[in-house]
């Protein structure tokens, strides 16, 4: 029996858009993030949806006999259970999307190895800075420190954070920090009560903004502002206090490799009659062990392309 060529058509439509999606679908898994490769996988979706839903139209009948056998229950507890593997993602499935070599747009990415921890940070295609560590003698994969990265304005303000920590109360300088930053925003976000008069924002950032790409990557280096990286680090359960280490980058001189230089440990202290609480930085002495074996040393590379060199 000849079959109509509608029904030719949306099979072969079908078929043709499946290969594209299938295509695509592999290629965004191998390689690098791809806003074009995302996209044309995605927008092919919703034309194969499309086609499908004409397809059963056009084959109701059979399709209609398949849903009352026992292939459709199979079908569906199948498909109940890859779907909960794929949502909850169990140790297995986790490994191998994490073979995938897109890790998505985030501009913001950290990884611990054998060999140290990697952060990178690319808040532009023409700016793409990375923070190496080189692990020392007490650095273990089996118990990985806890790091925070971040970045200060020339007051000492947070302005961003790169790699928050896992548990905030093993680094209480980041978390000092970014407690000031968060109230600085938040009552620079206040909208006046009315009849409620502003004399001047209170908000802790003199010489700098809340958006972190008037620092990192001005409009025109030459007016470009130092900032500062840091970052805190402390192994769980080892009784010593975390260290800080910092570097001071500038754009208007630019280099592109600084080493990160160990500040000292911070220790909170308070005014009784104020309640301000404050957490200076104190001198790192070889009695502090095992946190000073945590990092041998720490690198930050910075490459600029054309447009951010002054």
């Amino acid at each position: 029996m000849r079959v109509p060529i509608r029904r030719r058509a949306v099979s072969l439509l079908t078929a043709l858009t499946f290969l594209v999606v299938a295509v695509t679908g592999v290629t965004a898994f191998i390689q690098p993030f791809s806003l074009g490769i995302i996209g044309l996988h995605a927008l092919m979706g919703f034309v194969f949806v499309a086609l499908v839903g004409l397809h059963v139209g056009n084959n109701l009948g059979h399709f209609t006999s398949y849903v009352r056998s026992r292939a459709f229950l199979v079908s569906m507890v199948a498909t109940a259970v890859l779907t909960l593997l794929f949502w909850f993602q169990p140790a297995p499935i986790a490994w191998l999307l994490g073979q995938s070599g897109n890790l998505g747009p985030a501009t913001e990415r950290f990884a611990i190895a054998d060999d140290g921890m990697v952060l990178d940070y690319s808040p532009s295609p023409e700016y793409r800075m990375r923070v190496t560590l080189k692990p020392g003698p007490a650095y273990d994969t089996r118990q990985p420190p806890d790091v925070a990265i971040w970045l200060e304005n020339q007051g000492g303000y947070h302005i961003k954070t790169l790699r928050a920590p896992v548990n905030a109360a093993e680094l209480p300088y980041w978390a000092f920090k970014h407690r000031g930053w968060e109230k600085a925003k938040r009552e620079a976000e206040r909208e006046p009560e009315p009849g409620e008069a502003i004399d001047a924002v209170t908000a802790p950032t003199p010489n700098g903004s809340f958006d972190p790409a008037d620092y990192i990557v001005p409009t025109d280096s030459r007016d470009a502002t130092r900032y500062s990286l840091l970052l805190e680090i402390n192994r769980p359960g080892d009784d010593q206090p975390s260290l800080v280490y910092a570097v001071e980058i500038d754009n208007r001189l630019p280099r592109t490799f600084q080493l990160l230089e160990l500040r000292g440990y911070p220790k909170r202290e308070s005014d009784p009659a104020t309640g301000t609480e404050a957490w200076p930085l104190f001198y790192s002495d070889a009695s502090f062990g095992s946190a000073l074996d945590l990092v041998d040393s720490g690198l930050v590379t910075i490459e600029r392309r054309k447009g951010t060199q002054p």
